[in-house]
C-alpha cells in the first residue's frame, strides 16, 4: 500500500491538474472533457488500465476518503468527484484554481 500511495502522491505533486479515472466511467469522461473543454493540462491515470490500479485506488481511499472516480486533484488540492468539480465549475470557481494550479 506505501509504494500505491508513494505513487499516488508523487503523481499529483508532478501535475498541476490529475484525473484518476476508469475508462469505462460516464461520470470520469463528464470530467475530462470539461477539462479539455477548457483546455486544461491534466494528467489522467486510468486505474483500470494499469496493474496497480486496485492498489493506487485504495491509496487515494485512505489519502482523500474517496474511493470512487473521478478523484479530481488541481493544484495538488483533493477536489473531488465528478459533482464538485462541475459544480466549481457552474459557481466559477473551476478556471481561477486551474489558473492558479498553472493548468491553463
Amino acid at each position: 500500500m506505501a509504494t500505491a500511495m508513494e505513487k499516488a502522491k508523487s503523481i499529483v505533486s508532478s501535475h498541476p491538474v490529475v484525473v484518476f479515472s476508469k475508462t469505462s466511467c460516464p461520470y470520469c469522461k463528464q470530467v475530462k472533457q470539461l477539462l479539455a473543454t477548457l483546455r486544461a493540462k491534466t494528467e489522467v491515470v486510468e486505474l483500470d488500465t494499469t496493474s496497480d490500479g486496485p492498489d493506487v485506488q485504495a491509496a487515494l481511499k485512505e489519502w482523500t476518503g474517496q474511493r470512487t472516480v473521478p478523484n479530481v486533484f488541481i493544484g495538488g488540492t483533493h477536489i473531488g468527484g465528478c459533482d464538485d468539480t462541475v459544480a466549481k465549475h457552474k459557481n466559477g470557481q473551476l478556471v481561477p484554481l486551474l489558473s492558479e494550479a498553472g493548468a491553463l
